[in-house]
């Protein structure tokens, strides 16, 4: 990686770059400036079309528009996050930007001006670097290190909202009076800006709003969701045919197969993807990566492909790593299979968000009595809840642009509310025997089980998004079986 001149802030622009601490080049030469800023073609973009998106974002602005008449609304994008010293992690945009604006674009804010008919919609954005004061090569965010950024002018043809630049804005909102939400934890210099302007109370509605804004997805939302799921079942299709490989190695070669199919198809993995073979598999959010992978063990690969649009498949398989289930890794595994299609057959309209959870921890509390390994009867059992020593986590949550969606709705909208057309959710029980777990016999411990699906709450009950990867326990190993011959 080479090492840029001078890195600077948008704020610094304006003024005199200065050259690095421990720098080869002690500064820059007035003839070197003139050349710099000069002889470059015009690279404007023209004739651009709007994003795949555009009429969709402008139905959700426009509904939180009707949401908070009269009010002004600033929704950041974020900034980049120092990994190391002058090195940054990888910018992922907010959530709640991306949602009503479809830009990925670090610094970006996303303003709703109240008007007497509504809302005006401007976005602030970085503009294309500065080259004739030399930020363009000379600053650390300049676009010879980091790239082409989209003009203004084109980011309004793209997205189709109105587009300022972001150093504007905090002076702007600084001199703003009326009523202000935002969304925060995304941009320091912005809520620094709006400090005597905003309160707890008033971004925090605001922030459960655009939560629960997702919850029914639209038509564009769907598609995403059924191109994520069907990416990660090539993910999963990568992984069982390089097995072989990870016994060599490690749980981190697992890992490493399924991001490059990630990355190839998609923007990224849309969590850190867990690749837990034998008692790893009993650790719910295994992301170390770096357990060995033994035959005759199973792998419990939670994993899911993120879109370019930001939408995220979470899909549990547990494979045996040799093929083959033993007898007691299938008995297991059946439970969790059944359990599942309880759960499954729960997802419909009108049935309540917890109606999934509560059947499938039912045959699982069943399976644990039947097994001896709690004592009845099992409305008891389910009562004081004592499955959950093995069962442990809830069945199922919202999925859409975060694995776990809708994260900030109000509970009775949420886990209390009721199913819609549209939602889209996980239904993933698992069983998993830790190996220091005395209370179980000695075969059982260290076999963890999930067996998690994304499901689309459709008009007359549910589409299972992630069907093309089976789940049935001798399915599971015919396809397995096929992939390696």
């Amino acid at each position: 990686m080479t090492e840029e001149l001078n890195p600077s802030t948008p704020e610094e622009e304006e003024q005199q770059i200065k050259p690095r601490k421990n720098g080869l080049y002690p500064g820059v030469s007035d003839e070197l400036a003139d050349n710099m800023a000069s002889g470059w073609a015009d690279t404007e973009l023209r004739d651009l079309e709007p994003i795949g998106q555009a009429a969709h974002t402008a139905d959700r602005r426009a509904a939180l528009s009707a949401r908070f008449p009269g009010e002004r609304l600033v929704i950041p994008s974020g900034n980049l996050k120092t990994r190391s010293n002058d090195t940054e992690y990888s910018f992922r945009a907010s959530t709640e930007y991306a949602y009503l604006t479809g830009d990925q674009s670090e610094d970006g804010v996303l303003v709703l001006e109240p008007t007497a008919d509504g809302h005006r919609a401007t976005i602030y954005l970085l503009p294309r670097s500065n080259r004739e004061n030399g930020e363009f090569w000379l600053s650390g965010q300049g676009e010879l290190w980091v790239g082409r950024r989209h003009s203004l002018t084109e980011a309004e043809s793209l997205l189709g909202i109105p587009a300022k630049d972001v150093r504007e804005l905090a002076a702007a909102l600084g001199e703003a009076t009326g009523p202000v939400r935002a969304v925060r934890g995304h941009d320091a210099g912005i809520e620094t800006a709006l400090t005597d302007k905003v309160t707890a109370e008033r971004d925090e509605e605001l922030r459960v709003y655009l939560s629960e804004a997702r919850a029914v997805k639209d038509a564009f939302e769907i598609a995403e969701l059924q191109k994520a799921c069907d990416s990660t079942a090539r993910g999963f299709e990568d992984v069982v045919k390089v097995l072989d490989k990870a016994e060599a190695t490690s749980e981190r070669y697992i890992e490493g197969t399924f991001f490059l199919r990630a990355r190839v198809e998609g923007n990224d993995v849309g969590y850190g993807s867990i690749c837990a073979a034998g008692p790893h598999a009993t650790t719910l959010h295994w992301v170390r990566n770096d357990g060995q992978v033994r035959s005759g063990d199973l792998l419990l690969l939670d994993a899911g492909v993120e879109t370019n649009e930001l939408y995220t498949a979470d899909i549990t398989r547990t494979l045996p790593i040799n093929g083959r289930y033993s007898e007691l890794q299938r008995k297991i595994y059946d439970a969790v299979y059944d359990a599942q299609e309880a759960g499954i057959a729960a997802v419909r309209p009108g049935a309540k968000f917890r109606d999934f959870h509560d059947a499938s921890q039912h045959v699982l509390a069943e399976r644990l009595v039947e097994w001896g390994l709690l004592e009845g009867p099992v409305e008891r059992v389910l009562e004081l809840g004592l499955q959950r020593r093995w069962t442990l986590h809830g069945t199922g949550h919202m999925l859409g642009m975060d694995v776990h969606d809708c994260a900030a709705a109000r509970t009775e909208a949420y886990v209390d509310g009721t199913l819609e057309p549209g939602m889209c959710l996980t239904v993933e029980p698992g069983l998993y025997f830790q190996a220091d777990d005395l209370t179980v016999p000695e075969e059982y411990r260290g076999i963890g089980v999930r067996i998690e699906d994304d499901i689309l709450v459709t008009e007359d009950g549910n589409r299972n998004l992630s069907e093309s990867l089976p789940r049935q326990a001798d399915e599971v190993e015919a396809w397995m079986a096929s992939l390696k011959s």
